[in-house]
C-alpha cells in the first residue's frame, strides 16, 4: 500500500494547486503572434496580455476585424519610430471604436524594436494607431514625456529587417501631414493572429 500513497498525494498535490491557480489567475498567459505582412516585407510581434490586457484585447480586436488591412504606415521618423495603423492609402482616418485605458505602468519600456500605442496628450486617447519603436525611447516612458507615458504592450520577434527598411525609407510630405509620410507608400497588406502550433 506504501507504494500506492505518493501517486494519489502527487495527484492531490496536483489537483489542489490547479484549483489554486485557477482561483487567482496565476496561470501564465500564452504570448499571442501577429503577423503584418507589408509592401516592405513581414514582421511578427509577440504580444503581453500579462502585462497591458485592455490594450492587448483592444489590439487584437482591431486585428481580427481586419482594421490594419489596407492601412500605412503614415509616420516615419529615423531614430525614433514607424508609425501606423490609423489611415488608408488615400489618408482617411478609419473608424476607430472607444479608446482604450493608459498602461504605461506596467514594467515594459520603449526599447528599440517594442510597440507601443500612440495617443493624443490624453492619456487614454489610444484607439488603433500603434508605433514601433526602432531605438531606446526612455523619453517615452511613463512617466516622461508628459506625466503619463505611453504604453509598451509587445515586441518585434522576427523580420527585423523589414522594420530596418521602413526607417529608413525617404519621407516628407503626404495625405494631411507635412513631413514624415514616406514618400512612397509602404501598406500593410494584412495584419493576422497567428495559429499555435
Amino acid at each position: 500500500m506504501k507504494y500506492l500513497r505518493f501517486p494519489v498525494m502527487l495527484a492531490t498535490v496536483l489537483a489542489v494547486a490547479a484549483q489554486f491557480f485557477a482561483m487567482t489567475g496565476a496561470v501564465a498567459q500564452e504570448a499571442p503572434h501577429v503577423k503584418f505582412a507589408t509592401s516592405a516585407g513581414d514582421f511578427v510581434v509577440e504580444l503581453y496580455p500579462d502585462k497591458a490586457p485592455k490594450t492587448v484585447a483592444n489590439f487584437l480586436q482591431y486585428v481580427k476585424d481586419k482594421h490594419y488591412d489596407g492601412t500605412l504606415f503614415h509616420r516615419v521618423i529615423d531614430n525614433f519610430m514607424v508609425q501606423g495603423g490609423g489611415y488608408d492609402v488615400k489618408y482617411r482616418q478609419k473608424p476607430t471604436r472607444p479608446p482604450v485605458v493608459l498602461e504605461a505602468n506596467n514594467g515594459l519600456k520603449n526599447d528599440q524594436g517594442t510597440i507601443a500605442m500612440a495617443r493624443t496628450s490624453d492619456p487614454n486617447s489610444a484607439t488603433s494607431q500603434f508605433f514601433i519603436n526602432v531605438t531606446d525611447n526612455a523619453k517615452l516612458n511613463a512617466p516622461s514625456p508628459d506625466g503619463f507615458g505611453y504604453t509598451v504592450f509587445g515586441k518585434v520577434i522576427s523580420g527585423s529587417e523589414t522594420i530596418q527598411k521602413i526607417k529608413t525609407t525617404a519621407t516628407g510630405a503626404g495625405g494631411p501631414f507635412t513631413s514624415d509620410a514616406p514618400k512612397t507608400p509602404i501598406l500593410i497588406n494584412s495584419a493576422t493572429l497567428e495559429k499555435k502550433s
